[in-house]
């Protein structure tokens, strides 16, 4: 049986993230760095964890149960305008690793980033994908 064969046959059919977790050092002062700077509502603590809504995704804050290498994954958030979103983390006290940028131009939309560092040093990414005319293009 070759790979293809066991691919088709296969009953998993992974489609949709429910949940992604970030191992963080200072739960507290993480945990207050979403909820409060990033406005992301908190669903609730339980033990070492803090669990966040963002939008159909739960985002889990946790305290590492051994040392762990730190980084290597970025979440990306969609803002609907990047320059009002950077500015407004910027009045709030956040330093970002780079301002917002052009990624790409498509055909459609241009891909519009920026990044910043979590109180752990988790790098998180915003992402805009400015249409054409749209009152974004200011970014």
């Amino acid at each position: 049986m070759t790979m293809t064969e066991v691919t088709r046959e296969s009953a998993v059919h992974l489609r949709e993230i429910g949940q992604v977790a970030i191992t963080v050092e200072d739960l507290p002062r993480t945990r207050d760095f979403y909820r409060d700077v990033l406005g992301m509502p908190l669903l609730f603590e339980a033990g070492a964890m803090a669990f966040f809504q963002c939008g159909s995704v739960r985002l889990m804050l946790g305290l590492a149960e051994r040392p762990e290498p730190r980084g290597g994954s970025i979440l990306y958030f969609r803002v609907a305008d990047l320059a009002e979103t950077h500015a407004a983390l910027e009045a709030k006290g956040v330093a970002f690793v780079q301002a917002p940028h052009l990624v790409a131009r498509m055909p459609d939309h241009e891909l519009w980033m920026a990044f910043l560092k979590d109180p752990d040093g988790n790098v998180l990414g915003l992402m805009s994908e400015v249409r054409p005319g749209s009152q974004r293009e200011s970014v």
